[in-house]
């Protein structure tokens, strides 16, 4: 089965359209399907006009929330709720074209596991299109996840890749970055983008500065998840060791003047001796931080967080030790003498 999620909020003008769309697609495919939709909130008669698709379409399933919650976390009630083996995603407002479904189906058949659409021409403004551009570069720069529209919210993903990578916040669009982290093949391809005719964009300029922060967070989860003391404490020690060569740095300077009988000039009001001081203390506490930070780790860090199986062979039940693995299963009781 293939899976679409859509999450949804405020596009009661475009939900008729789009389903229309995507039942035209799948009935050229001898696929079996159920699209999901993933109401987030809105107050605008979304709703009302996917329970009038759901009850003239078996395969359409919905989930309403309570309010506005975010997309990662419609993406996320959608993956939970998902049932197929091969999961797409694409946003409502019908700038993704469903036709494009195919072409991401046979990416993912081919052995890829997350396809991620490209938006090489965007019906968008310059002050998104531009920013945007700056963004994704950074973030393939910095995640090694080389991918020219991160941003994109059409993508396909095997079921495994969604089971083991969890998103909140605003994570939904670093899927790919957290998926290839893990090991998981990732690639992309090039989608018509189409100009929206139905509501307004959900995305201000804060949207930037919010991705930028969310950047931050993946990169460290990516890379420093496990081993946290590495970056913070060696920021400590970096930061400590500058403190101690500025103290020496005065220390000799003290000494050497003191030994040609010069007057010096008094250590205690030299600046560098409060910057040499603060870094110490700073770099003392972030070294501390990040034992603290390690030991939070190794509190909560699950075994299956710190590798990603792609298959297995004859493959024991993590829960049975080896003496019961290879045990014989019992015999079967005898029936009593009468």
């Amino acid at each position: 089965m293939i899976s679409v999620v859509i999450p949804v909020y405020n596009e009661a003008g475009s939900l008729r359209t789009l389903h229309r769309e995507l039942d035209a697609v799948f009935a050229r495919l001898d696929e079996a399907v159920e699209f999901l939709f993933v109401d987030d909130g809105g107050r605008d008669g979304s709703w009302n006009a996917v329970v009038e698709i759901a009850a003239a379409d078996p395969r359409v399933r919905a989930i309403r929330f309570r309010r506005n919650f975010g997309k990662a976390s419609a993406l996320t009630a959608g993956f939970r709720h998902a049932r197929g083996e091969r999961v797409l995603t694409l946003d409502a407002d019908l700038q993704d074209d469903p036709a494009e479904v195919p072409r991401f189906l046979e990416r993912i058949d081919s052995g890829l596991d997350v396809v991620s659409g490209w938006k090489r021409t965007r019906h968008d403004p310059w002050h998104k299109v531009y920013p945007s551009r700056v963004f994704n570069a950074m973030v393939s720069r910095l995640t090694g996840c080389r991918l020219h529209d991160h941003n994109c919210g059409f993508k396909a993903y095997r079921a495994e890749v969604l089971r083991e990578v969890g998103i909140y916040g605003e994570l939904h669009r670093f899927v790919p970055a957290l998926a290839h982290a893990k090991g998981f093949r990732v690639g992309e391809i090039e989608v018509n983008h189409r100009r929206r005719e139905h509501g307004r964009s959900k995305y201000g300029f804060s949207r930037f500065l919010k991705g930028f922060l969310d950047l931050l967070t993946v990169v460290f989860l990516t890379r420093f998840r496990q081993r946290p003391l590495h970056v913070i404490g060696g920021t400590g020690l970096g930061l400590s060791g500058v403190g101690v060569a500025g103290m020496l740095y005065l220390a000799l300077l003290w000494a050497f003047e003191h030994s040609v009988g010069e007057p010096s000039r008094p250590i205690g009001v030299r600046p560098l001796l409060f910057y040499s001081m603060s870094l110490l203390i700073v770099g003392a506490q972030l070294f501390c931080l990040g034992f603290l930070a390690e030991l939070v780790t190794s509190y909560g860090l699950r075994a299956d967080d710190t590798y990603s199986v792609a298959e297995t062979i004859r493959g024991e039940d993590a829960s049975r030790g080896p003496r019961d693995a290879a045990a014989p299963p019992p015999p079967p009781p005898t029936p009593e003498e009468p």
